[in-house]
């Protein structure tokens, strides 16, 4: 076994953030959170001058997160807000001339488009915007906004046979109808009739022109031309694919609305990017394979068409997100062991990493996020963060880069935080190295015994990492040694790691959990008998596997899970990918197989006190799916308790900061209902 320290930053890269701070006020404590802030999609200016982001806080009042825009020169000066208030802000995108700045604003269901000049602190309405904005990209001559707007169209019209209604009469409201297997999806609820179309608007003002006629699918990743008469966007999840969200074709239509496709390749193509030239589209894609997990690759290819080339081919890691700088060099992000990294490269290939500290996005669990930015002129600002602090705004060039803002130094820098470590250890299913995070409760004695929260990421096809976790550090707060950690089939470790679990899911997977905890236990510091497991998503499928497979935790708090994968399959809103990329076969023709992996197949062997949890809005791992498990726990017997957090669809933790409270205090107290320290005191 093998157990070592990591910072988890690059060594080009300063943080000062929150956790600098000596002077400490005690432990981490519920209300705190209402007390937290991150940046967000910070923005560099195209001459690499000034920056700006959306600056998000929690708000007690309201139990909201509002989201402001702040602006800030790249050496850290002159940092200041640029809207705030009670309107939200979203999708800053700088004018070329590096001068304006368009936003969306969105306040008691009005969104509309407005622009700012950051040296004067004007401000001015573009447009009203009755079904949102997304993808804002300003033309390169600085006449037209591009974007992306939901647009209704007609649906299923049946004819029934209903009598006319009556003035004044009041009725039920009409029927949904649907005719497709697209008709709902988690944080949206029902589809609405219509889709995702393309509009400009003059940088002036005045009313936004349509450019697409999509008739269904998803448009995105919006990029003009560098001749500011073509926008190149990807088009996919169209009827004709089977609604399959994993295959898509870059696309570009001319401000006079003619359409033309670019690519055409198996599998998925978006993010299109030209280079400042005009001359090399690049692109992410991934291969139409079969499998439960499939990186995305960089690839480049003349602008005018032709055959793709893969650049960064020894790179086996999924990038996220691609840049063009003035230099025609290219900037990537990916996950590489848990750390997301920004790194430079250019048609010749190669690979410089910047920085290995981009992330802090996420308010409740440690997983991998972030993102960044690129200007001309080879600057790049990006969210920078570590296992203390939320993100801050980083910027650099190609030699590294440091933190320019501490937005939590009043808040976590002066609170004692869970220390973080690092560990790796062998799995008991074929000895692979397996990486983990143990937190630790603050004041932590290693001479005394702890409890230890086993928790679980979900998925399974994500990662966490050294990031700052509001659940964690909770958990910690309240005495527990928590342990967390990426099992196999977590991404960030190559397409072969992640794969490990194709068509094998749970599996293996249990064992890389089990045998991790029993690295925590070998260091002398865990009481055995007071273990416990939590997971959402994914890692509640593996939570309730778990207690399926064994019993040596003392309770379990089963989070949004999967029990039964045929019910899953034919009514989550991403069903309609799962059985030929999860399973290769429909439930109807495998059944056997879909029971085998389902954790309802193993309630007859639990017998560990379980709470089971979910967001009664839930269109991801459906209601049903808890409902099951919570319905045969208590035909069986077991000591079991069902919450239902209402109004919240998957993302329980990050929709509400109370959410996030009641999530947690949930866990918490069945934990300490079951822990056997308090039933041997009589508690």
């Amino acid at each position: 076994m093998a157990l070592r320290f990591s910072l988890g930053l690059a060594a080009s890269v300063v943080l000062t953030g929150a956790a600098a701070a000596n002077d400490m006020d005690g432990p981490l404590e519920f209300a705190d959170v209402f007390s937290w802030e991150m940046a967000a999609g910070p923005q560099i200016s195209p001459d690499g001058d000034q920056i700006v982001y959306v600056r998000r806080s929690n708000d007690i009042m309201t139990d909201r997160t509002r989201s402001a825009l702040w602006v800030l020169d790249y050496d850290g000066s002159g940092h200041r807000p640029l809207a705030s208030g009670s309107a939200g802000y979203s999708s800053p995108t700088w004018s070329p001339d590096s001068s304006q700045i368009v936003a969306v604003s969105s306040q008691e269901g009005e969104t509309t488009l407005v622009k700012f000049w950051p040296s004067t602190g004007r401000q001015a309405r573009l447009a009203e915007l009755p079904f949102g904005a997304g993808n804002l990209s300003w033309s390169p001559d600085g006449q037209w906004i591009a974007f992306t707007m939901f647009t209704p169209a007609p649906g299923p019209q049946v004819d029934i046979g209903m009598p006319p209604k009556p003035p004044g009469a009041e009725w039920a409201a009409p029927s949904i109808v649907d005719e497709t297997i697209q008709y709902e999806f988690d944080g949206v609820g029902e589809i609405p009739d219509g889709g995702s179309q393309i509009y400009i608007l003059s940088a002036e003002g005045g009313a936004p022109r349509r450019l697409t006629n999509a008739t269904d699918g998803n448009i995105s990743g919006l990029s003009w031309h560098p001749n500011s008469q073509e926008i190149l966007y990807s088009w996919g999840s169209r009827e004709d694919d089977g609604f399959d969200f994993r295959k898509s074709d870059i696309w570009a239509v001319s401000t006079s609305g003619h359409n033309r496709q670019i690519t055409d390749f198996p599998g998925s193509e978006g993010s299109p990017r030209l280079s400042p030239d005009g001359a090399t589209l690049a692109f992410l894609g991934e291969e139409e394979r079969y499998e439960s997990n499939v990186d995305a690759n960089l690839y480049v290819m003349d602008a005018d068409g032709g055959q793709a080339r893969q650049l960064l081919a020894d790179l086996d890691r999924g990038i996220s997100q691609i840049a063009w700088t003035g230099d025609n060099a290219l900037w990537v992000r990916f996950d590489d062991q848990g750390k997301t990294v920004l790194a430079r490269t250019t048609l010749n290939g190669g690979l410089d990493r910047v920085t290995e500290a981009i992330g802090g996005t996420t308010f409740g669990r440690p997983y991998t996020s972030g993102s960044f930015s690129a200007s001309d002129t080879g600057r790049w600002a990006a969210t920078l963060a570590s296992a203390y602090d939320l993100a801050d705004v980083g910027a650099g060039n190609r030699r590294g880069g440091r933190e320019l803002t501490d937005l939590n130094a009043d808040t976590l820098g002066l609170t004692e935080l869970a220390e973080v470590e690092r560990i790796t250890w062998q799995s008991s299913a074929d000895g692979r190295e397996i990486e983990g995070w143990v937190a630790y409760p603050p004041g932590f004695d290693p001479q005394q015994q702890y409890p230890l929260i086993l928790e679980i990421h979900g998925g399974p096809h994500t990662a966490y990492g050294p990031q700052f976790s509001g659940e964690v550090q909770l958990f910690a707060a309240a005495g527990y040694v928590v342990l967390y950690t990426n099992p196999r089939g977590s991404t960030s470790y190559g397409e072969d790691f992640a794969n490990l679990i194709d068509k094998n899911y749970p599996g293996e997977d249990v064992d890389d959990l089990l045998s991790g905890v029993d690295a925590v236990i070998e260091r002398g510091f865990i009481d055995e008998d007071r273990l416990f497991v939590t997971g959402g998503s994914g890692g509640g499928v593996l939570t309730a596997q778990l207690i399926g497979v064994t019993d040596r935790f003392a309770a379990a708090a089963v989070g949004k899970p999967v029990i039964n994968w045929t019910s899953f399959t034919l009514a989550a809103d991403i069903g309609p990918v799962i059985y030929p990329y999860w399973f290769g076969e429909t439930p109807w023709d495998a059944p056997e197989e879909y029971w085998r992996r389902s954790p309802l197949s193993l309630i007859g062997n639990v017998e560990t006190p379980s709470l089971v949890f979910v967001g009664a809005e839930d269109r991801r791992t459906p209601v049903f799916e808890s409902e099951q498990y919570y319905n045969a726990l208590q035909i069986r017997g077991i000591d079991s308790r069902l919450v239902r957090i209402p109004g919240t669809y998957h993302g329980i933790a990050d929709s509400r900061p109370s959410r996030l409270l009641q999530k947690v205090g949930h866990i918490l107290a069945w934990f300490e209902e079951y822990d056997p320290a308090n039933v041997e005191d009589g508690e």
